[in-house]
């Protein structure tokens, strides 16, 4: 009889094959759409690790054609699916002393338990849009190693610039800011090449608008790579560094940039007042669009060291400190804030980057507007360093030296490592 027959039917699901079997039943009919059941009856699925029955390893899950009602019922009645057990509780070792439970109700431990867990609650992520890719240029054809910062290079800027931005832009860095190696024959007291509308920067910007229109291009306002004396202003017979002749100088060069195409202009002279004269300078030459991200607090630091053999723009003499910030000074950051949001400033930096987060959050804390943190040279090629000598993970120190400035409060980050970095989010291998 029907009532007397066992009912298997096989299912698969992927690799594993399931067998549904219903112990008979007297009240068992297999007519639609009544179904009598036997509250004693009990439907057990046992798993093999055997594949289809036409020798496939992988396909839907065989149906027993039952609607959702006799599926239901079969609840209802007791003949419950038996589902895999509860897995045993993993084995502590051996000598593990047996303690009663700590008597707390937080352990934040419960929402670290899985990578999952960790990333549906990580409070800071990064992507290559926060990225800015320094890049150094030269007048030469050729692309000229770094001594001192391995994998980067004076970039020739009629090839080598063109084919390392679109680098960036393919791995999501679509913004850049340019450094350039003046030659020595250009350079005067006065840095007056810096405002030259045929020099090195501006003939890069417009070669740049002209391949990739939506690039987003920041420029160095400064006078150092093009000054004979190597300091970022003008520089008095008795070794003092003019304020306001500078300014003055450093508003042309803006002005030129701008003419050139140039989105964000970046002064990192330190000089007092430059950014109000900036802006009003840009805005008498109908640049009200073109941004100004101030180096607002800019120390006098020795990671800098590499940066300047690439430009070969080390002082002729003396230092920088008295224009740049005592690395000692933490309130003096908020006078400098103060001074270039009441001026115009569009973005504010912190430069150096790690040795400075406590600066970074000083800054995102007392000021809406978006913070820049610049990873310079020195940071870069310690990393660089360590990882040569196999004394850190290059790629996970990079990456998490990232998220910590991030963390600390910089919205972007200016970092060589922008197109490794980006290569590393987007699963590429370097």
């Amino acid at each position: 009889m029907a009532s007397a027959a066992m009912l298997n039917a096989p299912c698969n699901i992927g690799a594993v094959k399931f067998e549904v079997k219903l112990k008979p039943s007297p009240n068992l009919f297999c007519a639609r759409p009544s179904v009598k059941l036997n509250r004693r009856r009990v439907l057990t699925i046992r798993a093999s690790k055997e594949g289809h029955d036409d020798g496939s390893s992988s396909g839907p899950l065989g149906k027993m054609g039952l609607t959702d009602e006799e599926c239901e019922a079969a609840v209802v009645a007791g003949n419950v699916p038996e589902a895999p057990p509860v897995p045993p509780k993993p084995a502590a070792p051996s000598g593990t002393p047996i303690v009663s439970s700590l008597p707390i109700n937080r352990r934040p431990r419960r929402n670290r338990r899985s990578s999952a867990a960790r990333a549906a609650f990580q409070e800071t992520n990064i992507s290559p849009a926060n990225l800015v890719y320094p890049l150094f240029i030269h007048e030469g054809e050729e692309d000229t190693p770094i001594g001192a910062m391995p994998g980067c290079y004076r970039l020739g800027w009629r090839h080598g610039l063109v084919e390392e931005v679109a680098k960036a832009r393919d791995v999501g860095v679509n913004s850049i800011v340019l450094f350039p190696k003046v030659p020595d024959a250009l350079k005067t007291s006065t840095g007056d090449e810096a405002y030259n509308d045929n020099g090195l920067v501006p003939r890069s910007i417009r070669l740049l608008k002209d391949k990739y229109p939506d690039l987003v291009i920041y420029t160095d306002v400064a006078l150092d790579p093009y000054s004979s004396d190597g300091h970022d202003g003008i520089v008095r017979e008795d070794g003092v560094i003019m304020n306001d002749e500078t300014v003055h100088q450093l508003c042309k060069q803006a002005v030129a940039q701008a003419r050139a195409g140039a989105d964000v202009v970046s002064p990192s002279d330190m000089m007092d007042g430059r950014v109000g004269a900036i802006r009003a300078a840009l805005d008498a030459e109908g640049f009200q669009h073109v941004s100004i991200m101030s180096y607002t607090a800019k120390y006098a630091s020795s990671f800098y060291g590499p940066f300047r053999e690439a430009l070969d723009s080390n002082p002729r003499f003396g230092d920088k400190k008295t224009y740049q910030m005592n690395p000692a000074n933490y309130r003096e950051a908020l006078v400098e804030l103060q001074a270039d949001e009441s001026e115009g400033a569009d973005i504010l930096l912190v430069k150096p980057g790690l040795p400075y987060l406590d600066i970074i959050r000083l800054l995102r804390d007392k000021s809406p507007l978006p913070i820049a943190a610049y990873q310079v040279s020195g940071e870069y090629s310690m990393i660089k360093a360590g990882g040569v000598l196999k004394m850190i993970d290059e790629e996970r120190v990079m990456m998490e030296s990232l998220m910590c400035l991030r963390r600390a409060g910089a919205d972007i980050i200016l970092t060589y490592f922008a197109l490794q970095a980006g290569r590393c989010m987007c699963g590429e291998k370097r």
